[in-house]
């Protein structure tokens, strides 16, 4: 079937739909790991996003039921270049058409995804759609328009509702989700830890009338200065147990401690961004996943202990005086190298 992806600027490209027929509506960004794409699809960061994955080829190895990183995807829309109808692998359980339309997700395939992520790379991330219902562009661009006037809390969608419970031997984690990967959960789980996944709208008394040795601020979708409450949550926090972030909980964190974010031009999404450790002086390539960074105007109580190698921005601080770690990229990757995953042990040492 015919379809379309159009921007808000106008622009637009044409090509051959799959998964779900229909439209959807997000930001466009362009992620660009060669592989992990089912990781990519399940991430709740994603959520209200439409993904182009740079990588021409998707979908060799099919989809599976092991590799999802939340109980469903959570991105608006796919856009690849070639997508594979014939995956090989001994775990796969279905093709990605297949598995598109069973989770009502549309996708666009057939067009240059070079030209385009050049054109987001020129022009920054906007707003978009696919659409496999409609060809005339100026009615799609009303229509573009109103939902993105469309107000919607992107935590609130992906966070868990009720807390949840992975008991273990070792010390209390409480995760406040903001849309918490499963990785994250599993990195803290084969460290032996208790954990706790609370709302990400819980208050001071619902954390820690859980009793948790530390908290960690997970990873989620969206603009960190929309979740002001949580901010004041996290406030609350400073100085009563020691406190880990991970990508948007980095980010609260920092605003928290007075940071302040702004938006970058087109993200970072992907699993080989290169990482300097400041403290160590050693090199890491970091999987990572954002639109926002932390301004460098932090107080004289925070250290920069991380940064980004290609555009210099924020990736890690602790504080001089209180228990507390953070970092911008995903030491947990999935998908992406591993080189990161120190960063829960350095956590635990704080407790």
């Amino acid at each position: 079937m015919k379809s379309v992806l159009v921007l808000e600027d106008g622009t637009y490209f044409t090509g051959e739909g799959f998964g779900h027929k229909g439209e959807a509506f997000g930001e466009i960004v362009f992620n660009t790991c060669m592989t992990g794409y089912q990781e990519i699809t399940t991430d709740p960061s994603y959520n209200g996003q439409i993904v182009a994955m740079t990588y021409p080829l998707i979908g060799n190895y099919g989809f599976n039921h092991l590799d999802n990183e939340s109980y469903k995807p959570h991105i608006q829309g796919f856009i690849v270049s070639e997508l594979c109808d014939y995956p090989s692998n001994w775990r796969c359980g279905m093709n990605a058409d297949k598995y598109f339309e069973t989770n009502n997700i549309t996708g666009i395939k057939g067009i240059d995804t070079r030209a385009l992520t050049q054109y987001i790379r020129k022009f920054g991330s906007m707003f978009g759609m696919i659409s496999s219902e409609c060809g005339n562009i100026d009615i799609l661009l009303e229509k573009l328009k109103t939902d993105k006037e469309r107000k919607r809390n992107l935590v609130m969608e992906v966070t868990t509702k009720i807390p949840v419970y992975k008991p273990g031997p070792g010390k209390r984690i409480a995760i406040l989700d903001f849309g918490v990967k499963n990785n994250i959960v599993k990195a803290l789980q084969d460290r032996d830890c208790y954990i706790c996944i609370l709302p990400a709208f819980s208050t001071l008394d619902e954390i820690m009338k859980h009793e948790p040795d530390g908290i960690l601020l997970s990873n989620g979708p969206g603009d960190p200065m929309e979740l002001l409450s949580v901010k004041n949550t996290v406030q609350s926090l400073l100085g009563l147990k020691p406190i880990l972030g991970i990508c948007l909980g980095h980010q609260l964190l920092g605003i928290a401690l007075g940071g302040t974010t702004y938006k970058l031009k087109f993200g970072h999404h992907g699993g080989n961004h290169p990482v300097k450790d400041l403290t160590t002086g050693r090199c890491y390539i970091t999987s990572q996943n954002h639109n926002y960074a932390l301004e460098k105007n932090f107080s004289d109580d925070i250290t920069i202990t991380h940064v980004n190698i290609n555009d210099d921005t924020t990736e890690g601080f602790r504080h001089k005086y209180m228990p507390i770690l953070s970092v911008q990229y995903h030491p947990e990757a999935s998908p992406g190298p591993q080189d990161s995953a120190y960063i829960f042990d350095e956590f635990l040492k704080l407790l």
